[in-house]
């Protein structure tokens, strides 16, 4: 009636048996957690043989890790507040995104600085039959006050100025002088642009000249 055949006492593992493959089983282990677990998740390697494989460094890594993270708690990246004031500024973060517009994301462009009143003083000296140019920047109608002077020498002048981007020919004189030791007025700018003075000493000594500007300009430089 019935098919399964009964399994014969002889056919079944012995107590011996099941001892040995138990003793094996915890042989195979210990040398597993010897040679893989321990060097690859504590950095424990007595055998050599998780340094030989790799897992030593990882071991390393993660020991290293877990070292900086106790050293190192989360008070001090909030100013010894903890993580409560930390989810409360990414708390305020998120509100203050999300009541903002697209329009309002975009930067605004920032305004051009406006030139300041201020006061210059520059020198500098002429060898016979050089010339020098030095001018300021200015925009349309500003307006400086301007002196300049030499060390006793008589020199040629000529007052100008150049907008920006001007053509090759262009001129657009203020004021000049031939043989004078020196000149002072006010200048008021017909345009955008650099507007200032060109001197040549046609003595055969040097010459210095000292030159102050005060008014509305945004820098000043030598030209030549």
């Amino acid at each position: 009636m019935y098919n399964q055949t009964k399994a014969s006492q002889d056919a079944m593992p012995s107590s011996a048996q099941l001892l040995r493959s138990t003793v094996a089983a915890i042989v195979v282990a210990l040398a597993i957690l010897v040679t893989m677990v321990l060097p690859a998740e504590y950095a424990i390697d007595p055998t050599g043989i998780g340094r030989a494989l790799g897992l030593q460094n990882m071991g390393e890594v993660k020991a290293q890790l877990a070292a900086e993270a106790v050293d190192e708690p989360i008070e001090s990246v909030s100013g010894g507040s903890g993580n409560q004031e930390i989810l409360e500024r990414l708390e305020r973060i998120e509100a203050a995104l999300a009541g903002l517009s697209a329009a309002q994301v975009v930067p605004a462009a920032a305004a051009p600085a406006e030139p300041a009143v201020k006061t210059e003083t520059m020198s500098l000296t002429l060898a016979p039959n050089q010339g020098a140019e030095i001018k300021v920047e200015m925009a349309e109608g500003a307006i400086i006050e301007y002196e300049w002077l030499t060390d006793g020498g008589k020199i040629n002048f000529d007052t100008h100025g150049d907008p920006y981007n001007a053509p090759r020919d262009f001129y657009h004189g203020y004021s000049k002088g031939l043989f004078v030791p020196g000149d002072q007025g006010q200048l008021e700018a017909a345009f955008d642009g650099y507007h200032g003075w060109f001197w040549r000493n046609r003595t055969p000594a040097d010459i210095e000249v000292t030159l102050i500007v005060k008014g509305e300009f945004a820098s000043i430089k030598r030209m030549l």
